[in-house]
């Protein structure tokens, strides 16, 4: 009788991330409002003009476009209505396509966390309170000297927007 062989392995390694909270006197409307208004929604086109290699308008992109962008904004305190008790609660996934490509050409890996999430929630007080995790934190894990230095100019540039929407 043949022995079957696994094709596959898995392998495991436990990393620390540093975990972050911002908690605003601001309501949670306010903080969502200010939000949008300093990170707006990706360009619809940016990714397609990637996608084709359009060297110019990546280039045009990086100059000129925003050093951050909403990818998906997700209502996850809707989920609550299943028991009765829907909260301001929503989840962003927010990065920069060309920043990301900085690290996956590197460390494709990298890619499991671009973009970055960011939840933005209602407290008891009705204040607006984000939370995420350190980008360095989790990026550092490649041993990517290249990988590391892009995940501590998110570390800057995501708490810089984060603070400006909650001031």
């Amino acid at each position: 009788m043949a022995q079957a062989t696994t094709q596959s392995s898995v392998t495991s390694q436990t990393i620390a991330v540093e975990h972050i909270r911002i908690s605003s006197r601001r309501s949670f409307a306010e903080v969502r409002r200010k939000l949008k208004g300093t990170v707006p929604r990706l360009a619809t086109g940016i990714a397609q003009a990637l996608r084709s290699g359009d060297q110019k308008r990546a280039k045009d992109y990086e100059e000129n476009g925003p050093r951050l962008s909403i990818f998906i904004e997700r209502d996850h305190g809707a989920l609550l209505q299943i028991v009765g008790h829907r909260r301001n609660a929503l989840q962003y996934e927010i990065g920069n396509p060309l920043t990301a490509s900085k690290m996956t050409r590197h460390q494709l890996p990298a890619a499991l966390y671009a973009p970055l999430r960011v939840l933005l929630f209602e407290d008891e007080q009705g204040r607006g309170i984000f939370e995420y995790d350190r980008p360095s934190s989790f990026f550092s894990q490649y041993g990517d000297e290249r990988v590391a230095e892009v995940g501590r100019c998110l570390d800057a540039t995501l708490e810089a927007a984060l603070r400006n929407a909650a001031d």
